[in-house]
């Protein structure tokens, strides 16, 4: 049950990437002894009332999540849907499976198992406060370049991360026509919805390479995670 004392919020977690630039499903991979996806699941759940699982169809006869009931809340629920053909579409599938009470919805990539409590409290906070969408942002630190060469001022720049919260009918009437994007708050933002920045983590990171997944077992056992 979500420990910040609002209405009912729910999180979906996008899992139904086929992987194509990591070369594998990074989602099902281990992780310091526990797979990306639990480790996605398990931090939302301790701030749902629910989460969906949205995985590859091919995943989802045999998923199941390798959580111990004494990791959940009492009272949580969890339930699995197929993706889509574009990101956009599996949070639709997603949000068709969230119930019509919830008053606040998440989303947040399975890549991203590093996702701190702060985090998620930050953007329920802002949600909670009257913001129509929230998410978590850093500072762009590399100088960011058009193929034509001109330089922008990254000074105006932020690198956007997930988990996004939102009111939950804002963001099902931002879905309502299908549209696409490459996250949720940019429809809500395209929508006129007051969209508020919260402060992300450089340890949120997105797994994207292999690369990545060794990063992420550094920060795990630098900081005596498992």
């Amino acid at each position: 049950m979500n420990s910040e004392g609002n209405g009912a919020i729910w999180t979906i977690v996008v899992a139904a990437g086929s992987g194509s630039r990591f070369g594998a499903a990074k989602q099902f991979l281990d992780l310091a002894g526990v797979s990306v996806l639990d480790r996605s699941v398990l931090t939302a759940a301790r701030h749902s009332d629910g989460v969906v699982v949205v995985v590859p169809p091919s995943e989802f006869a045999g998923l199941s999540l390798g959580l111990e009931s004494s990791e959940l809340p009492d009272g949580f629920e969890w339930r699995v849907v197929t993706g889509g053909s574009t990101r956009s579409e599996s949070v639709r599938n997603g949000l068709a499976a969230v119930p019509q009470i919830a008053e606040f919805v998440l989303v947040h990539d399975a890549a991203r198992p590093l996702a701190s409590d702060s985090i998620f409290e930050r953007v329920i906070a802002a949600v909670s406060a009257g913001a129509d969408a929230a998410t978590p942002v850093v500072a762009v630190t590399d100088t960011i370049r058009f193929r034509s060469g001109d330089a922008l001022d990254r000074d105006e720049l932020v690198a956007v991360q997930t988990p996004q919260a939102f009111r939950a009918e804002i963001l099902r009437r931002v879905h309502q026509q299908s549209p696409e994007a490459t996250d949720d708050v940019s429809l809500v933002s395209d929508a006129g919805g007051r969209v508020e920045l919260v402060s992300g983590e450089q340890r949120n990171l997105k797994l994207t390479t292999p690369y990545d997944l060794e990063v992420a077992a550094f920060h795990l056992s630098s900081s005596g995670e498992s």
